[in-house]
């Protein structure tokens, strides 16, 4: 079964500093019908403002995965870490049995544009780390390329979840296929561009689809289009 979820019906939010379209409940938005998609928390389009950001604040039990589209993002936590991504970039912040950070904008004359993706994680209680990996952008063209899997690599980050996140971009026309295992799900988000699903189901920039029970997906560009797809339990 594949749902599509137009950009449109994202919940949508302007605070001057941080504008952000949220694909299940997050903060002031609450639908007690979209809290989550299985382990997958919390799936965040956020642009932060010049030189603005999140404060300090603590997170435990959580995978927290953050990918810059655009701009520049600033980590700090109180475990010491500081690191600056750019496009190509992937945080990964595992909270465990706690963590404070913060996230900003470094620049002072453009925009910050990223995901933030939470997941519920495997085993609770752990202690907390954070990492960083970088991929070449030039890799995602023609392929599903992994930025995120659960025994990490050297272009890949690791995370504490049975999941892989990929990223692709395709040309016009151009199709991959993605099969899984039976009993598990994907969630697909559309970055920009144009694609179809099963060449049924077509997704503009920033449409989402939740998909169960479909083993095998066929992924074809209408237009030239950049996308992630999540494979989850």
């Amino acid at each position: 079964m594949i749902t599509l979820y137009p950009d449109l019906e994202r919940n949508k939010a302007d605070m001057g500093w941080l504008k952000t379209g949220r694909s299940f409940s997050f903060g002031d938005y609450q639908d007690e019908n979209n809290m989550a998609f299985e382990p997958l928390r919390v799936f965040n389009d956020d642009v932060i403002a010049p030189g603005r950001g999140f404060g300090a604040h603590p997170h435990s039990d959580m995978e927290i995965v953050s990918i810059v589209l655009s701009g520049q993002l600033r980590h700090e936590d109180s475990m010491g870490n500081e690191a600056v991504t750019t496009f190509g970039g992937v945080q990964r912040m595992s909270a465990g049995s706690g963590v404070i950070h913060t996230e900003h904008n470094p620049s002072q004359e453009e925009e910050v544009n990223l995901l933030q993706i939470w997941f519920m994680p495997s085993e609770r209680g752990k202690k907390p780390s954070y990492t960083t990996s970088q991929f070449d952008p030039e890799q995602l063209n023609g392929r599903l390329l992994p930025v995120v899997t659960q025994e990490g690599s050297d272009t890949a980050a690791d995370i504490g979840q049975d999941l892989t996140i990929y990223m692709s971009r395709l040309q016009a026309g151009e199709a991959v296929s993605f099969h899984q295992e039976a009993g598990r799900r994907v969630f697909l988000f559309v970055i920009e561009g144009r694609l179809s699903l099963q060449h049924e189901y077509e997704l503009g920039a920033r449409d989402s689809a939740r998909i169960v029970q479909v083993t095998d997906l066929e992924v074809t560009a209408k237009e030239d289009v950049l996308f992630m797809l999540i494979d989850l339990p």
